[in-house]
């Protein structure tokens, strides 16, 4: 069986509207609502913060996401397009650039604001999560983020304006983006059993990066949309046991010498 994706929603005169875009919003909104709702229910106020959290994080991530994707997966185009790098809208966000730029401007606030940066991220790390898998929906209508064909009749056939297309041509593709949004909810479920037994401040967060990490690592496997590897493993994979090491260590770091947070604690 195939499917045919499109990309635009509708036009208003001749600019599209595109799903891409209207997804991609939904899924940073989708994030912090969720961290509202988390937060408001913990009761340390820090939920009034969720709004300028977000958008601040919300635009680094995508800076990040974008200079990511143009420098370590797309830099052969672009280096030839530096027009380009801006134009979103046609794909090319790169997860791993977003969460780096978007904990780090999470970290500065929570420093300016004198929240606890551990504990805010604790509660933070679901609502992530759980905004990366509506972003994922976002790809599958774009056409970017694909996998290698399938091999036979049956996977995701995309429209001639994708990038997809482009590299594959009518050859139906594994839906690997679609099966990393479907991953990250059951993470989103860990984090939230994970988040509800003693713990020391941080090492929810730890866990979902190496929840992640793992599941970004195995899915590589059925990505296509770009396919240089170094010593066996593509650049995402590599990022990916980074990632998860130094989360891991971390995670063993605050075990020994961390606090459990006072709040659940008492309770």
């Amino acid at each position: 069986m195939t499917f045919v994706m499109h990309q635009y929603l509708f036009y208003i005169g001749t600019f599209p509207v595109r799903a891409y875009g209207l997804l991609f919003m939904l899924g940073i909104i989708s994030s912090g609502i969720t961290a509202y709702y988390i937060m408001k229910k913990d009761g340390r106020h820090w939920h009034l913060h969720i709004f300028d959290f977000t958008l601040c994080c919300g635009l680094a991530g995508i800076v990040g996401g974008r200079l990511w994707d143009v420098f370590f997966f797309d830099w052969a185009y672009y280096h030839n397009h530096l027009t380009e790098i801006p134009y979103v809208w046609q794909g090319g966000m790169a997860i791993q650039g977003g969460l780096l730029f978007g904990a780090v401007a999470g970290v500065i606030y929570t420093k300016i604001h004198h929240i606890d940066t551990w504990a805010f991220g604790d509660l933070l790390a679901p609502a992530i999560i759980l905004g990366q898998s509506v972003g994922r929906m976002a790809n599958l209508m774009n056409g970017d983020a694909f996998g290698h064909p399938t091999g036979g009749s049956f996977g995701i056939v995309y429209p001639e304006t994708t990038l997809a297309h482009r590299t594959y041509g009518d050859n139906p593709l594994w839906p690997a983006e679609v099966w990393e949004g479907q991953v990250d909810i059951l993470v989103f479920v860990a984090l939230l059993l994970y988040s509800v037994f003693p713990h020391k401040k941080g090492q929810v967060f730890c866990v979902y990066v190496m929840l992640y990490a793992v599941e970004r690592f195995f899915l590589e496997y059925l990505r296509g949309d770009y396919v240089s590897t170094l010593w066996a493993f593509k650049s995402a994979q590599w990022t990916s046991i980074i990632a998860f090491v130094i989360a891991l260590a971390i995670w063993i770091v605050l075990q020994i010498y961390g606090r459990e947070d006072e709040k659940l604690k008492s309770e």
